[in-house]
């Protein structure tokens, strides 16, 4: 019988995610035995046991892994921060210039050495003090001030002026995440099993961190504690945390080795991270490259992409989390400018039907499906009469497309689509924006067909353009825990990639406020901007006209849905969030404002904020409008808000040709 190893887990709220699962389902060997002993303790005091050999795998600070290069670091998995991380922070009366003494807490040696870099950086030489946990905040007066750590900073009074987060100004330094801990284990004693129920342990515990805050404020508020709001504590576990030691958290890693080195604070030369299977060894080293060694500087970062300049993605990811909302929106405002001078703000007349309310996604966000078991008579399927009313009504009003979306419906197949089509191009002039990529693969599913045999076929039958819808958050960790029955990343992303190959135009979408953090809201941007890298480029070789036409962002409307609302969906984020599209969308010519979920005056502003376009008229809408949204504007209500904003008004078709009003 194999006997269990032996863990140390740090008692602190930022690690739950990563051990709260092996306490409460303990993961088991191939002989029904469980795999760990779990304890729990203080960073310092895990790092003591796993050196003493009083326990066999610890979540260890970075800092105690210099004096034991032995240790093997469980790969993938790590509690870091790419900015402010909350519980890491010195707070002081004075600013940190004029402070004469430091309390610091003695809980974590990473903290300290982190605080002993940027305090070198800045050549302040503050005498030190090592305080127990949780006591040098009672310290603090006049000159001296104190580092706190962990919980204790979400307790910490008002009344304090000067407070620094270590995390943020390491970003500012170096523009680089901060890795505070990693699991380590005594040589020779992880084996595949154990690393991967690690990784299953943090994967599972992510999923669970609304639960998790809810446990840990409620022990708060019974152990007598003064308590935040529920979405606070669980924002800091979805949004402020890193639980992934990934390839930008590994170069933030070798660059706290290589700074602290630098500055005399440990002895360690060249130090290689030893992770505990054979492929991941000697992945870290602290030898680094020389362009980590400089702070971003976003003014300038700002400056080059309001020049047309293309950002990397760690740079969007610095933009996002460190400039301002005015700063962002004037730099996209003067990259509106650059590609749209001559002052024309265009909108779209089409109605937006859908088709069918049956879906199979079951998406916790989405308040307008009926499954298709339900027995009553919600369901619906629209029938050529109802839906020939509507387009006669779309021609009356001067529009001039059917957007067509619906449910993933089991009982409509490929030759339902195609008929329906055909008989719309027989019996009106509207072009056809029709079907989400999530719509086309559920048809692909259904017919056991691929993703192009599909679109060739729709195209065929009249099928104009491709809409973006059910794109969400582009990363299949939202993802899943959102819509985990419905399509992932690469596959939405492989419909557009195959609609742009036979020469279909499409959007492109994006809709926040699932708590999703700056990498995510990042590498959905990135994502999008290769595809349609993709796409010009094989247009600049004769081989197609496809590509994304414009791109659209809106806050997740909760009201009714299964999904609470747990984020920050504000007109603030909104504008913040399309400034920053407008920056590293450079290859996207246009950008729509999103009226109907925030209203139509901050679509003024959003006009401001990098958008050339004022979207839809959007005679009918009921996916959104279900879930909390009532705006609704005529054409002369569209034009009258492009006038008040300073801009021309035009119609356009959804290749942004301008239409002549008769």
């Amino acid at each position: 019988m194999a006997t269990p190893l032996r863990v140390c887990a740090v008692s602190f709220l930022n690690a739950w995610p990563l051990y709260q699962v092996l306490l409460e389902q303990p993961p088991v060997g191939d002989d029904g035995q469980p795999l760990f002993e779990l304890q729990e303790a203080l960073p310092a005091e895990c790092a003591r046991m796993l050196a003493d050999g009083e326990c066999d795998v610890a979540l260890v600070p970075v800092a105690s892994y210099l004096e034991h290069p032995e240790w093997e670091v469980v790969p993938e998995v790590a509690i870091a921060a790419r900015g402010a991380v909350q519980t890491v922070v010195v707070v002081s009366e004075l600013p940190l210039a004029e402070v004469t003494t430091i309390h610091c807490d003695a809980a974590s040696r990473s903290s300290l050495l982190l605080l002993r870099t940027l305090l070198a950086t800045e050549g302040l030489h503050p005498t030190l003090v090592p305080a127990p946990h949780g006591t040098g905040v009672d310290r603090v007066h006049g000159r001296e001030a104190a580092l706190v750590i962990g919980d204790a900073a979400f307790d910490l009074p008002a009344r304090f002026p000067h407070r620094i987060d270590l995390g943020a100004q390491w970003l500012r330094l170096t523009g680089m995440p901060m890795v505070f801990a990693f699991w380590a284990a005594r040589p020779g004693c992880l084996q595949e099993v154990h690393i991967r129920a690690l990784h299953q342990a943090r994967d599972r515990g992510l999923k669970q961190a609304e639960a998790l805050a809810r446990r840990y404020r409620e022990g708060r508020l019974a152990a007598g504690l003064p308590a935040a709001d529920e979405n606070f504590y669980a924002n800091y576990l979805r949004r402020t945390i890193r639980y992934r030691l990934d390839a930008w958290e590994r170069e933030g890693l070798v660059e706290y080795i290589a700074r602290s080195h630098e500055a005399g604070l440990h002895s360690a030369g060249e130090v290689h991270v030893r992770f505990a299977a054979r492929e991941h060894e000697g992945v870290a080293t602290s030898r680094r490259a020389p362009r980590l060694g400089s702070a971003i500087d976003v003014d300038r970062l700002l400056e080059r992409a309001a020049g047309g300049g293309r950002l990397e993605l760690h740079e969007g990811i610095v933009l996002y989390e460190q400039a301002s909302t005015l700063a962002l929106g004037d730099a996209a405002d003067r990259r509106r400018q650059a590609l749209h001078p001559e002052g024309i703000v265009t909108y779209i007349i089409d109605r937006n039907v859908n088709y069918t309310n049956v879906c199979t996604a079951r998406c916790q966000f989405c308040n307008f499906y009926v499954p298709p078991t339900r027995k009553d008579h919600e369901g619906y399927v629209h029938s050529k009469e109802v839906l020939a009313q509507k387009f006669r009504e779309t021609e009356e009003l001067g529009g001039v497309q059917i957007l067509l979306q619906g449910g993933l419906n089991p009982e409509l197949g490929l030759h339902w689509y195609e008929d329906l089509f055909r008989w719309t191009k027989r019996n009106f002039r509207l072009k056809l924006h029709a079907l989400s990529p999530t719509e086309i693969i559920h048809i692909a599913h259904l017919e056991d067909m691929s993703v192009r045999e599909v679109l060739l076929r729709l195209r065929d039958a009249g099928m104009d353009s491709l809409p973006g819808g059910g794109a969400e958050i582009l990363h299949d960790e939202i993802r899943n825990r959102i819509s985990p029955f419905k399509n992932t990343t690469d596959e939405w992303l492989e419909v557009m990639r195959q609609a742009h190959a036979i020469g279909m135009r499409s959007t492109c979408t994006m809709v926040f406020g699932f708590q999703e953090t700056a990498e995510h809201t990042l590498v959905h941007l990135d994502r999008l901007r290769r595809v349609q890298d993709e796409a010009l480029a094989r247009k600049s070789g004769g081989k197609g006209g496809g590509m994304f036409t414009a791109f659209i962002v809106w806050p997740f409307q909760a009201e009714g849905t299964r999904l609470k609302l747990r984020d920050d969906t504000s007109a603030w984020r909104y504008l913040r969030l399309q400034a920053l599209a407008r920056l590293y969308l450079d290859n996207i010519p246009n950008l729509q404002v999103s009226w109907p979920t925030l209203g139509p005056e901050i679509g003024e502003v959003a006009l401001r904020f990098g958008a050339n376009d004022f979207g839809s008229v959007m005679i009918e809408e009921n996916v959104v409008s279900q879930a909390g949204a009532h705006f609704m504007l005529s054409a002369a209500d569209i034009e009258h808000h492009v006038r008040q904003a300073g801009f021309v008004p035009r119609r356009r078709n959804m290749q942004y040709e301008l239409l002549e009003v008769a």
